[in-house]
């Protein structure tokens, strides 16, 4: 939990001197190579959250790795990171800033279940739909699980909208078997 709490105050820290120079989209840019960088390589994030590794080969393979390829703020930020020993906290805080900068641009993340891939079409209605819903811009992740026979399921934050046929056939398996009991 102290984890949580510190990648969130160090990713709002990172947006708030982001939004002093005017260089939000840019930081998220490099926030999201970070993160891509970090996802796609399991050894570097195990070697950052080693405690074996001294701190100093943490900050040079920091270094070695996105030294030149982010811009001077995000880098600076990332010494600084290094600096407080907190290495092991750069996946963190990199979730951390991307769900604050959603927040902050007013952006939702929407997961769809579906038993078949939607259309373009059909995805562009559905978001056009929670976009005015929610009144927020919309990103989408879509699902594709034959298991629910048909329909979809939309998942936003902790609420989930399940009008999926599995759903449906679960829940009147329900009353059947409620009302064979009585």
């Amino acid at each position: 939990m102290l984890v949580s709490k510190a990648s969130g105050r160090y990713a709002k820290a990172l947006l708030e001197l982001a939004e002093e120079h005017n260089k939000v989209e840019q930081t998220l840019q490099d926030i999201l190579f970070i993160k891509a960088t970090l996802d796609d390589s399991r050894e570097l994030l195990l070697f950052l959250k080693s405690p074996i590794i001294k701190p100093e080969k943490k900050v040079a393979a920091l270094e070695e790795i996105f030294g030149g390829k982010v811009s001077e703020l995000v880098h600076k930020f990332i010494s600084l990171i290094a600096r407080k020993n907190r290495q092991s906290m750069i996946d963190q805080i990199a979730n951390s800033f991307i769900e604050i900068y959603n927040d902050h641009a007013g952006i939702i993340q929407a997961k769809i279940s579906v038993a078949q891939k939607l259309t373009e079409e059909q995805l562009s209605n559905v978001k056009d739909k929670i976009a005015s819903v929610t009144g927020k811009k919309v990103q989408i992740t879509e699902e594709v699980d034959a298991d629910l026979k048909g329909g979809m399921a939309i998942k936003i934050s902790d609420t989930v909208i399940d009008g999926t046929v599995k759903h449906k056939l679960e829940q009147l398996e329900d009353v059947f078997l409620s009302s064979a009991m009585e």
